[in-house]
């Protein structure tokens, strides 16, 4: 008799609830916090897809968590990151997100030339195995912001102007700024001629110690962490570099990168005899602010996800439309119709107590009608993160973003801000079998309608709905079974089984 594996992964799912002791939940929540492991499949006329091993389309919306990121620090009275800690990993739960993008620094990863910290990445696997238990997958970002925390300027360099700020991302070995400025070049961080020549040496693969070129360096690290990371399902895959700066060094210069990167993760998931996980790739920094395009074709593999951050509308003044996230969907078809995460959206989170602001609203119907996966910045900001340090310089009273509110005249945290978790707790399809065809959300109402296609017989969909003081109302067809489960945040799952073809969901409060 051939072996179904997705109906083994089931069973094994199923199993270990059954088999847990008496106080436990019903084995259909296990069922909806399972993590298959994750695939993409491209598609160039209609967008690409990350679907899972059970065979389902998984949507994956979350959050960006910079809890191990190293942050240059602005004010040595000030902590810069807040850890990520078991209620955390609740709230991250409760909001209905199955995602996270999780923030790790080079210069921790590699703090000396060739050498992997290892305790840290033992962190970085504590956090993977913490979000997984709430049924969370982990995106590992190898993040940095204007290079790196050693490029920090002083008042004695930059008489009469603005020393720069440090922020976060390349060790000190592998920083060459080629003896330029560290003062600000019009207020902007990306300008700096450190930064500018930091990035311009990297991208040159300068010769580092040992003779070996910075990149080819960068490039192995990102292998040492696919093999450390691959065997782990619940790691989603990994992001080669958060908002590079190609804005001397050109688009090319990222095409380089990604085929080196991605050469060395493969070799690396080889090594471990792990499978290939997704790689994501993102554009230039200047994307959203000046519309410039993805990187050139590449030599990729068909598990490459296209990443720019739509943050129009949410860092400027454009108003946020459709068409940017069509431009992501018609850049993404030049790389085989790769599928499409925006590893960055968001704004000042105080628009969302603000009734006539329909930003966060419109932002996330836009990732529904695309079926785009999205990571909002950010779950949690700390007064003394480099983002805040202006408004220290400046004598304003920083206003940190993320779901908690913070009051940096104390530094004390003052509790949630209800309405921004509101406004992100809405229904969405965490996976469904075959083809998600169309899918919204009515966060007013709390109703979720959503359509699919090809989908097994016996298929499971999981969607995710808030409560709304009563149990939800089922309308479905191509559907059998279906059954309503506590969810985290005392919400609810809706798990359901699919006939096989064609499938209809609504689900009404």
């Amino acid at each position: 008799m051939k072996l179904d594996l997705k109906w083994l992964w089931i069973a094994v799912a199923a199993l270990a609830c059954a088999t847990a002791p008496a106080a436990a939940e019903p084995p259909t929540a296990g069922l909806a916090r399972a993590l298959p492991a994750l695939h993409a499949e491209p598609d160039p006329v209609a967008g690409g897809r990350i679907v899972d091993a059970w065979g389902r389309e998984v949507l994956l919306r979350g959050v960006n968590v910079n809890a191990l990121a190293e942050y240059w620090a602005h004010s040595p009275d000030l902590f810069t990151t807040y850890p990520l800690t078991e209620e955390g990993a609740d709230l991250i739960a409760a909001v209905g997100w199955n995602t996270v993008r999780l923030l790790l620094s080079w210069s921790r990863v590699e703090p000396a030339p060739g050498v992997y910290d290892e305790a840290y990445l033992d962190e970085v696997e504590a956090a993977v195995q913490l979000l997984a238990s709430r049924g969370v997958y982990s995106i590992l970002d190898l993040h940095q912001d204007a290079w790196g925390p050693t490029l920090a300027g002083t008042p004695e360099e930059c008489p009469g102007g603005e020393p720069a700020f440090g922020w976060d991302g390349a060790p000190g070995w592998a920083t060459f700024e080629q003896g330029q400025s560290r003062c600000q070049a019009g207020g902007a961080r990306e300008l700096t001629p450190a930064v500018v020549f930091s990035f311009l040496s990297f991208f040159e693969n300068a010769l580092g110690p040992g003779g070996v070129g910075i990149q080819t360096r960068y490039a192995r690290m990102l292998g040492h962490v696919a093999g450390r990371f691959a065997p782990l399902d619940a790691v989603a895959g990994y992001d080669v570099m958060n908002e590079p700066n190609a804005i001397f060094g050109g688009t090319e210069s990222l095409a380089v990168l990604y085929e080196r990167a991605l050469a060395e993760i493969r070799a690396g998931e080889a090594a471990a005899g792990a499978p290939r996980r997704l790689v994501f790739f993102e554009p230039s920094i200047t994307w959203a602010g000046f519309g410039i395009g993805a990187p050139p074709p590449f030599a990729h593999d068909d598990q490459v996800v296209y990443s720019p951050h739509i943050y129009q509308g949410g860092l400027d003044d454009q108003p946020l439309s459709r068409d940017f996230f069509q431009q992501a969907r018609d850049e993404a078809a030049d790389f085989g119709g790769a599928p499409v995460l925006s590893g960055e959206w968001g704004s000042d989170p105080r628009r969302a107590s603000d009734p006539e602001d329909d930003y966060f609203a419109l932002h996330q119907a836009l990732q529904d009608e695309f079926r785009f996966g999205a990571t909002l910045w950010t779950f949690r900001e700390a007064c003394g993160d480099p983002h805040k340090a202006a408004d220290f310089r400046d004598g304003r009273v920083a206003q940190v973003w993320g779901l908690y509110e913070v009051d940096c005249t104390t530094n004390e945290t003052r509790g949630l801000r209800r309405d921004l978790v509101d406004a992100l707790t809405r229904p969405y399809l965490r996976a469904a079998p075959g083809r998600i065809v169309s899918m919204t959300s009515d966060p007013a109402t709390g109703t979720l309608e959503a359509h699919g296609a090809d989908a097994a017989r016996r298929g499971v969909l999981v969607a995710f709905v808030p409560d709304r003081g009563r149990r939800p109302h089922l309308r479905a067809r191509g559907i059998g079974r279906r059954q309503i489960v506590p969810a985290p945040g005392g919400h609810h799952y809706v798990v359901a089984w699919t006939r096989g073809g064609d499938w209809s969901l609504v689900v009404e409060p």
